[in-house]
């Protein structure tokens, strides 16, 4: 176990000993947040691309902002360069929405397909900006000068943070962009896409820190067959209208957390979760009165675009 990890857990111990609403979430699939190199909480507060709705998503300011905010997990993207490095992104494309081009000037929609990123090298990645265009749907959003990082020195930057700021250790949510239709094209196909995820993870030692989630179930198989011992969520659109047992028949296994489109949740859902020991954490809740509804309604966690909303959640306090 790193020297830095080892801090972590000595930080972890003593808030939990401060804290007696904390409590441990045993099981075979209940170890989500229940690592002993990293907090333990009783209910997760994930910040979406970090924190979507108050700085640039997917960038290191957004996760530093977010942990800032109390999160207990950091939401994001994973995509591949044409070199093969692993960065933070929604899209493998330059989105029109929030990119400026190294010569100042914006993407149109109709070509951003043309900024395939996984026929970039990394290196010119980073030349484009992500941080400095107002968005168009979050109008809260702090504009600064920020590139798409790569997801080893995110890992390095929350290191530090933890480190300076004496705080447990938070967990990475790191859904895999990918589907059938576009493999090879804006990215590797799944067994290439999970092994390249997981010598990152494994070179930087956090596979316990680490869940992988995906609407892609082929990329969770494979992760299931290789490597059993992470942390995966299914994630699941709203127009998806199977059963969970059709949902979970179809991924071939039991995740250990399903991850919903909020309008998804009810109690029986959560129920029927809950008996086979999975967690319930839907995305995307960006309300104060519906995260006390549905943490009420009984789920594990929430996903938000505002971590912020966390504290004006009554029933959060």
């Amino acid at each position: 176990m790193p020297f830095y990890i080892k801090i972590a857990t000595v930080i972890s111990l003593l808030i939990f000993n401060a804290c007696s609403s904390n409590k441990n979430m045993s099981g075979q699939n209940n170890t989500h947040l229940n690592s002993s190199s990293a907090q333990v909480v009783v209910f997760d507060k994930q910040g979406h691309r970090g924190c979507r709705g108050l700085m640039p998503e997917n960038t290191i300011p957004a996760m530093m902002k977010a942990l800032d905010l109390g999160v207990t997990t950091l939401e994001m993207d994973a995509s591949i360069s044409k070199d093969k490095k692993i960065f933070l992104s929604h899209e493998p494309f330059f989105n029109h929405e929030i990119t400026t081009k190294p010569d100042g000037s914006f993407i149109e929609q109709k070509d951003e397909h043309n900024y395939n990123m996984y026929h970039m090298l990394y290196d010119s990645i980073k030349t484009y900006d992500v941080g400095l265009k107002p968005h168009p749907r979050f109008a809260q959003q702090q504009r600064l000068a920020v590139s798409k990082p790569l997801l080893s020195d995110l890992f390095d930057s929350v290191k530090a943070y933890m480190l300076t700021n004496k705080r447990p250790y938070p967990f990475f949510n790191i859904e895999t962009k990918c589907m059938p239709a576009t493999d090879d094209l804006y990215h590797p196909a799944p067994a290439e896409f999970v092994e390249l995820l997981m010598k990152l993870i494994r070179e930087k030692q956090m596979e316990e820190q680490v869940i992988i989630q995906s609407f892609d179930f082929r990329t969770l198989q494979y992760l299931h067959q290789h490597y059993p011992n992470i942390r995966t969520a299914m994630l699941i659109e709203d127009f998806d209208k199977r059963s969970l047992e059709e949902q979970i028949k179809a991924l071939g296994f039991i995740p250990t957390i399903y991850s919903p489109e909020n309008s998804l949740v009810n109690k029986e859902l959560i129920e029927k979760c809950h008996q086979q020991n999975i967690k319930v954490i839907p995305w995307t809740v960006n309300d104060a009165k519906k995260i006390t509804e549905l943490k009420e309604m009984g789920v594990d966690g929430i996903i938000s675009d505002y971590p912020n909303l966390f504290k004006q959640a009554v029933s959060l306090n």
